[in-house]
Formats: C-alpha cells, sequence, structure tokens
C-alpha cells in the first residue's frame, strides 16, 4: 500500500467525528506538520512537541492537541501562517491516538521530499475528487498544469529576482508543480540561489484560509517556503506593480467572490465580471515582458466587456495575446459542469501580430473523470509540440487543422472577438451542445448573482 492510501485510510477512522474529506485533510496537516517540525529544523515551542503527543492518551492527549493548536497560531512567520486560525475538530481521544501512532508508524519524516509531496497532492487530488460539490474549486487538473508549465518554463533563475506566482493559488498545484519543473533542470545551484530558490522565488495569493494552509503545507513538503499571501487579490488597495516574472493562474470561475466593481483599483474596463478583472490584475501585476497563462471561461474570449479590455490591450500593443488553448469539454467536470474553458498565454509589453488558437475541444471526447479521464499525452502532448521551445510564443509555428494563426487585421475586423469559433462545424460532438452549455452557463450565472443579492439583503435585514 502506498503513502497516499495509508493516509487516506485515516479518514475513515475521522468520519466519526462527523468531518468531510477537506476537514480530515486539514486536521493531517496539522498533524504533519507537528511531526516534522518537532524532528526538523523548525522550532515549535515548548507544550507543542509531537514526542510529547506520542505519550499521551484520552483527554491528556486532546487537550494537549487543543492547547498546542492555540498557541501555534500566535507564532511567527511559517508556523503561524500554517496555524491560522485552526479548529480542532478531532473530539475523540481514541481517534486521535490512533491518528499519532499511524503517522509515526509511517516514518514520515524519514521519507524524502518527493515522497511527501506526491503524498500530499495525492491527499489533496483525492478530496478534490470524492469530497462534496465545490471541493474542486481550489484544484485544478495535473495534467493540464504540467502542459502550461511545460511550455510557459517558470525558469526562477532565468534573470536576477526572477518571480513566479499564482494570484489565486487554492492548494499551490501551480506553484508546486513549477517547483518540480525547475528542479528537473538539475541545475548545479549555488548556496546563494538554493536559498533564493526556497524562500523567495515563489509567490501567491489565496482568498479561503483553508487552501491557503493546504497551499503553504503542499509547498513546504516541496522543499519551498513559498510567499503566500491570504486575503483579496482584487478588492484590495495594497497591490505590488509590475512585481512578478511569470504568472500561470487558474482563477475563481463563476461570479462567487464579486462584490461589484473594484473601485479600489483603477482597471481600465469597470465591471464586476470577477473573470476581467482577474485579467485586470494579472497584467498589473506582471513585470515588463513578463509572461502569464490564465485559465478562465470562454466568456474571456467574447463577453462585451472582455472584447473592451481585449481592444484596450491588443488595440494599444500593451501585450502580446499570442496564444489560446481551447481546452476539452469536461476538463473541469463534474464542479464546473457545461463550462467550457480556454487557457489564454500572453507576454506584456509586446505587441500582438498574430493570435494563434489550438483546439483541443472538437471532434474530442468529452472527458469524464473515471471513465474519459483527462490525460496529459492524449489531450495536451500535441499542444505542447506545436507550442514550440520559445516561452513566449515566439518560435516559429506551423499551422494545423487545430493549430491556426489569425492576424491582428483579423482580430480587429471581429471587433477584438478573439474566441475564432468555426461556426460552420456541425460535428456531433459540438453543436447544438455548445449552445445549450451556453444557456446553462449563463443560467449559473444568474443564480448565483441572485444568491449573493439575497444573502446581502439577509446581511442588511
Amino acid at each position: 500500500m502506498d503513502i497516499t492510501n495509508k493516509l487516506w485510510n485515516f479518514c475513515h477512522i475521522l468520519r466519526h467525528d462527523g468531518m468531510d474529506y477537506a476537514d480530515y485533510v486539514e486536521q493531517l496537516t496539522y498533524l504533519l506538520f507537528l511531526k516534522m517540525a518537532d524532528e526538523g529544523s523548525i522550532k515549535v515551542p515548548v507544550h507543542c512537541r509531537w514526542r510529547d503527543m506520542l505519550a499521551l492518551d484520552g483527554d491528556a492527549l486532546t487537550d494537549y492537541y487543543n492547547r498546542a493548536l492555540d498557541t501555534l497560531r500566535k507564532e511567527p512567520g511559517l508556523l503561524g501562517q500554517i496555524f491560522q486560525e485552526p479548529i480542532s475538530k478531532i473530539k475523540n481521544a481514541t481517534n486521535l491516538k490512533k491518528i499519532v501512532e499511524g503517522i509515526e508508524e509511517i516514518g514520515w519524516t524519514k521519507l524524502g521530499k518527493d515522497v511527501q509531496g506526491e503524498a500530499f497532492e495525492g491527499l489533496l487530488e483525492r478530496t478534490a475528487n470524492e469530497g462534496k460539490k465545490g471541493a474542486g474549486q481550489f484544484f485544478t487538473p495535473r495534467p493540464l498544469i504540467q502542459a502550461i508549465v511545460d511550455v510557459i518554463k517558470p525558469d526562477v533563475l532565468a534573470t536576477k529576482k526572477f518571480k513566479v506566482a499564482d494570484v489565486a493559488c487554492g492548494t499551490s498545484g501551480f506553484l508546486t508543480v513549477a517547483a518540480e519543473w525547475f528542479q528537473n533542470q538539475k541545475k548545479k545551484l549555488t548556496a546563494g540561489e538554493r536559498r533564493y530558490v526556497q524562500k523567495d522565488a515563489y509567490h501567491g495569493q489565496e482568498l479561503v484560509v483553508r487552501p491557503y494552509r493546504l497551499g503553504l503545507m503542499n509547498m513546504f513538503l516541496h522543499g519551498i517556503e513559498a510567499n503566500l499571501i491570504l486575503g483579496d487579490s482584487i478588492y484590495t488597495d495594497h497591490v505590488a506593480t509590475e512585481a512578478f516574472d511569470c504568472i500561470i493562474t487558474n482563477p475563481p470561475f463563476g461570479t462567487r467572490g464579486s462584490i461589484g466593481v473594484p473601485k479600489q483599483r483603477d482597471f481600465i474596463v469597470a465591471t464586476s465580471n470577477i473573470q476581467i478583472n482577474f485579467v485586470q490584475h494579472i497584467h498589473e501585476v506582471l513585470k515588463k515582458q513578463g509572461r502569464a497563462a490564465m485559465v478562465l471561461p470562454d466568456s474571456i474570449l467574447t463577453d462585451a466587456k472582455a472584447r473592451e479590455l481585449w481592444k484596450h490591450y491588443i488595440g494599444k500593443g500593451l501585450c502580446n495575446v499570442h496564444t489560446i488553448l481551447k481546452l476539452p469539454r469536461g476538463t473541469f467536470n463534474p464542479y464546473a459542469t457545461g463550462v467550457k474553458a480556454c487557457v489564454v498565454f500572453l507576454q506584456k509589453g509586446k505587441k500582438t501580430k498574430n493570435v494563434w488558437v489550438y483546439d483541443a475541444r472538437t471532434s474530442v471526447e468529452e472527458v469524464r473523470k473515471t471513465s474519459r479521464p483527462l490525460e496529459y499525452q492524449k489531450h495536451f502532448a500535441d499542444f505542447v509540440e506545436a507550442y514550440g521551445q520559445d516561452p513566449d510564443g515566439l518560435s516559429e509555428r506551423k499551422e494545423s487543422e487545430r493549430f491556426t494563426k489569425h492576424t491582428l487585421a483579423e482580430v480587429k475586423e471581429r471587433d477584438y472577438d478573439i474566441s475564432f469559433v468555426k461556426m460552420n462545424t456541425q460535428s456531433s460532438l459540438e453543436a447544438p451542445s455548445f449552445y445549450v452549455d451556453k444557456l446553462i452557463v449563463n443560467f449559473q450565472q444568474q443564480l448565483e448573482g441572485l444568491y449573493h443579492l439575497k444573502n446581502i439583503l439577509d446581511e442588511n435585514s
């Protein structure tokens, strides 16, 4: 049995305490970090030590654990971040004892960082797949992340103080794959370079405390003390402009999280559309010549406000929107059923000459979680090869049935609608379901908006 399965089996113990899958992984994160901190380089306060917990049972154990959580949340640095707003949900002392002994039996700290990181990511993936609806909000499929990272090449030593960021980082899926990609380059690092990579190169921001905590832990298990911020990326006036060289991200879909037009920000397009605002935020925090890859719903290519934004960015030569990858239908099933999504690649500070569109959707069977899962080789390998070696999309490219080039003149002629939908395509896998899917998305967005309005009215009543 592998480590992920062993850790996952502890979940069955905690289900009797009324926990869901996300609760379980969060509680396990607390315990694993205590185990590592006690035996590693991170100093923990007295009365927060793993070895003490091993010697206790019954009420003495649960009382010790609760006091430890309360103490650790007040600590500076990574300890205080991991244990921010901690809540112990393990009420049964026997269950807590079983898990503590189980972690000790695994010999967690004797495992290599690669094994620890892989095991923890396995837990996060299972949580997204088996949890309640909405659990996938902070989990992007690994094959998609890997394809994006492979083409955008986030080399944190490419220039001095090169910074990689995810402005909606969730559990740090993009950042961990970026870190793995860099490690696989097998560069010989000086002590200073190693320190920079471990402590200064990777950045992120997350609105919700649980995925933020799990993201910190995920990066820590990959040997990185990431600079993650807990807070809202959009509705804030404290933004470090031109801060990052490379941004890879999957901002939240739908209207959830939108509280109107962000008046604190000097955005070109005034809108409450959260995806458009994330694009504007990303452009603002990118350094000149910096590059970005953004997973977004297809509406970002066609909606009126989106076209207004592209007219400003592309029409005024502020960035090179060089590549769009249209994702297979069902990429985010079952978390966003019916939503069609794409990846927009751009470079700030260069003019758009051509927009290349890779269609990984037409005549491709819909992805299903179990029977037809998303796969790197099947769904993205050809795109990675077609994209080329230059991370800014400047490689010489060849047009094909799936990879088509569209000139700036075509973009202007379409009034900056950059979807380039093949309207005459009558594949049995596309129309008329295309239009039904679009209606579903519209209704979902309207329903979320009504729920949001109801919450506001309830708070003010």
